[in-house]
């Protein structure tokens, strides 16, 4: 898998999300076996640049492995700007968001919401593409509601653009991530057009990435909610394509390691007030099956120290 002039490791990515995808999970997944990891989505709003949440997003410029931005708008030139402004922090790939199907995303006409738009879609595009010297790739949905699935269009407009890889969810807008996604428009998208594609969308078993793979042709797979609480599917999902074998179920031990690591990267990136509480929803996803009736969740919730809550996690993975 390349992406202008980038190799990648391999053809598993980590998708883009809101709130989830931040440096220490990003770092984390790399670690796991993905072959690029895509950070979460800035606002090409430069009113919002200073707030510390930009701040921490803007936070990439000695990450290991390929940095990976993307941004999101619904105005060329903003967005031009603020893809040189990635650049100079350090990104080496531009992603733009046309996948979000957020109200608060699509109330501002960005994400999803441009791909009615297709004259826009171009705009953007090009203006971005024009704007930088780095590869720009691009996330969409196969359209906007079941009746109009225009994901085969705008493929082709992004090629004709510049855009170097393409990302398609398998839902439209209005499906946002309910009921199963589709994978033939992804198909129909790989056979149209030359530039890599990178199939998205209910990918959480290694079964499901080899079906997808297989079904779509496409070049890559993009994980996201499949990696939440399980980092290490990258592995599992590598292991399985390479060998055709299931890779060895993670010990108990290994699992602690992985948590307590993640969870003290967190505290030290966000610092002792929001690590904690940016903490709980992964140590959430991470104990879905142990702790299902939420007692150990509720406890460590609770918590708001780091050092403690860090000792209370612990506590409760020795015991299991």
């Amino acid at each position: 898998m390349r992406i202008g002039k980038y190799q990648l490791d391999n053809n598993l990515i980590l998708a883009p999300m809101a709130g989830v995808t931040d440096r220490p999970f990003r770092e984390l997944c790399r670690k796991q076996g993905a072959g690029l990891a895509v950070s979460e989505m800035l606002s090409s709003n430069p009113r919002v640049w200073n707030s510390t949440k930009s701040k921490l997003r803007m936070d990439y410029h000695d990450e290991s492995g390929i940095r990976s931005v993307q941004i999101a708008g619904a105005d060329p030139l903003a967005m031009a700007n603020a893809a040189q402004l990635t650049v100079q922090l350090g990104a080496q790939i531009v992603d733009i968001n046309m996948g979000c199907p957020a109200k608060k995303v699509n109330k501002k006409k960005a994400g999803s919401a441009l791909l009615p738009h297709p004259e826009l879609v171009k705009a953007i595009l090009e203006s971005v593409v024009d704007a930088v010297d780095v590869p720009v790739t691009l996330k969409i949905r196969t359209g906007w509601d079941p009746e109009n699935r225009n994901g085969l269009e705008i493929a082709q407009i992004a090629e004709q653009a510049g855009i170097q890889a393409l990302s398609v969810h398998g839902r439209t807008r209005q499906c946002l991530f309910k009921g199963e996604a589709e994978y033939d428009t992804i198909k129909a998208i790989k056979e149209s057009i030359t530039i890599p594609v990178i199939a998205n969308g209910d990918i959480t078993s290694v079964e499901k990435a080899k079906y997808v793979l297989d079904h779509t042709g496409a070049d890559a797979i993009m994980i996201g909610r499949g990696a939440q609480g399980a980092p290490w599917i990258f592995n599992e999902i590598n292991h399985y394509l390479k060998t055709g074998q299931y890779a060895p179920c993670l010990a108990q031990m290994e699992i602690t390691e992985i948590l307590l690591n993640h969870v003290q990267a967190l505290h030290g990136f966000y610092g002792d007030v929001m690590g904690p509480r940016i903490a709980r929803k992964h140590v959430g996803w991470y104990l879905q099956e142990q702790d299902r009736l939420g007692n150990f969740k509720r406890k460590f919730n609770a918590i708001e120290n780091s050092s403690e809550q860090l000792n209370a996690l612990e506590t409760y993975l020795n015991q299991l």
